[in-house]
């Protein structure tokens, strides 16, 4: 079974996270909310708390199949001054395991080098920080092992893209079935 984790640091957007988390359980994806900040309790950029499944230092990265950025200011900076979770994105790159970000936060992939050469998007104004990476308008885009989301209007698209890239589009159309959603 696919392992995700997902990384919470304070200021993360909320909805961006929790969508696409909600997606990857409801296709029954092994997904934990792992938080970067020492705390369990991590507050979002509008003030809703999330009690994390573990602190990062519980969790051994490479075990994962899928780690995941959720986008948002104060929390894309604060994920991207986590230097175990710098290292830990870098490793699964080379290692071929995927990466997602969304919103702000391929920007963080972008300054770890990891977009050179790749299609990806993100927040407008973010796109500067994506260093090398041929940028598109696209909602959701995948350039090999890295899936990039442009923000929180996108969050269940990327979710079902990564329901998709781990379990299969017949599993993604049942989910995106299952919650009516029509729009990708």
């Amino acid at each position: 079974m696919a392992k995700v984790f997902a990384f919470l640091a304070e200021g993360l957007e909320e909805v961006e996270c929790l969508a696409v988390v909600d997606v990857l359980r409801r296709a029954g994806v092994e997904t934990r909310l792992v938080s970067v900040t020492g705390n369990r309790m991590v507050t979002g950029s509008h003030n809703i708390t999330i009690q994390a499944d573990a602190l990062f230092e519980e969790v051994n990265p490479d075990e994962a199949d899928l780690l995941f950025l959720p986008g948002g200011v104060p929390g894309t900076p604060n994920l991207k001054a986590h230097e175990g979770l710098a290292a830990a994105l870098v490793k699964a790159n080379k290692q071929g395991r995927r990466v997602a970000a969304i919103c702000a936060a391929p920007s963080v992939l972008g300054e770890l080098g990891l977009l050179k050469g790749r299609t990806a998007t993100c927040y407008p104004g973010y796109e500067d920080r994506l260093h090398g990476v041929s940028y598109t308008l696209q909602g959701v885009i995948t350039d090999g092992n890295i899936t990039t989301g442009r923000g929180l209007g996108y969050a269940l698209d990327l979710g079902l893209e990564l329901v998709r890239l781990l379990q299969g589009t017949q599993q993604s159309a049942k989910i995106k079935k299952s919650i009516q959603y029509d729009q990708c």
